[in-house]
């Protein structure tokens, strides 16, 4: 744990000894304040909630998560700094949890500065507050989600813009998982129960079930499970490549 923790505190670092990290957080906040007050109607409701802010979540990562993940491996594949890396008294399996943690701390911090929103929701009414801790936490877990599977996409490329490319594709077939559109081309012919699974991949389903202020343990281990075999497969895809 000492080398996940050394490894982690660089990477996160690295994230601020650049311009990217800050044009990152700002676009993020912009874009969900304008999601939010403009094409969520927060005043318009006339609803002390925040449940226009959350709704636009898994879209406004959808772009921006990618956007943090492709250089999580591709930069190191490319510069050949992986092999430096990997010298080190350090295993594999400690590397890819250390950078996911330290990718998924930045996103938490970018969310955390979303903070004067539940501020300002509490000056105009009386919300549901333990309802909107549990949108946070399943908006965190959504994040976490996402950065697991654009993980594993840079890890197949040396190619930033490709892995970005990979990450967007990937998380998008999550999200389209729980869609009518997508279901209905099931419910003809397969059973119930090959719907109910192709739905329980989404992530909108176990995010929006989150979002309601119902923590369901269900929800929890699946975003746990989902994160753990992304990052397995990222350590997979890193070993079959280390000759490339």
């Amino acid at each position: 744990m000492r080398n996940v923790g050394i490894i982690m505190r660089r990477e996160l670092a690295s994230y601020f000894a650049t311009p990217l990290a800050y044009v990152f957080i700002l676009i993020f906040l912009v874009l969900a304040n304008a999601f939010t007050f403009y094409l969520g109607g927060f005043y318009e409701r006339g609803q002390a909630d925040l449940e226009p802010f959350f709704t636009f979540h898994p879209w406004l990562y959808l772009f921006l998560i990618p956007a943090v993940s492709m250089k999580l491996w591709a930069e190191e594949r490319k510069s050949g700094s992986i092999e430096l890396l990997m010298t080190q008294p350090v295993t594999l399996r400690e590397a890819v949890t250390a950078k996911f943690l330290a990718a998924w701390v930045f996103t938490a911090l970018a969310l955390f500065l979303t903070f004067p929103l539940w501020i300002t929701v509490n000056f105009l009414g009386k919300p549901d507050n333990g309802a909107i801790l549990a949108a946070y936490l399943g908006s965190l877990l959504l994040a976490g989600g996402f950065l697991a599977i654009g993980s594993c996409m840079s890890a197949l490329t040396r190619s930033q813009v490709v892995a970005f490319i990979l990450g967007v594709v990937a998380c998008f077939v999550f999200l389209l998982a729980g869609f009518p559109l997508v279901l209905d081309v099931f419910r003809s012919w397969a059973p119930q129960a090959l719907i109910d699974a192709i739905a329980s991949l989404s992530f909108l389903t176990h995010f929006q079930s989150i979002e309601k202020g119902v923590i369901d343990v269900r929800d929890l281990l699946y975003f746990a499970m989902l994160i753990g075999f992304f990052l397995l497969s990222t350590g997979i895809a890193l070993e079959l490549r280390k000759a490339d």
